[in-house]
């Protein structure tokens, strides 16, 4: 499966951006990145642990049934896509 994102930050297509690029990293002049506020990353992970599970509890029998129905569709059509291997 292919990752989703990646750690690095993605280099520029511009000749002159990576030429610039290349010459502020061997310099030391590259941007730092900004630190990220521990209390928000604490709080955004509160919210993605609990997320799934809160929505399940709230939704009816009834639309969560839909919701699976729909995404197995969506599943077996992504495989009826991909023919016979």
């Amino acid at each position: 499966m292919p990752k989703r994102s990646s750690k690095r930050p993605k280099r520029p297509s511009d000749p002159n951006q990576l030429a610039a690029s290349i010459v502020a990293k061997t310099t030391g002049e590259a941007k730092a990145q900004p630190e990220k506020n521990p209390a928000a990353v604490a709080l955004g992970r509160l919210g993605g642990l609990k997320g799934g599970k809160a929505r399940a509890e709230k939704l009816s029998p009834r639309k969560r049934k839909k919701i699976a129905r729909q995404a197995a569709k969506a599943r077996w059509a992504a495989k009826a896509d991909d023919g016979p291997n």
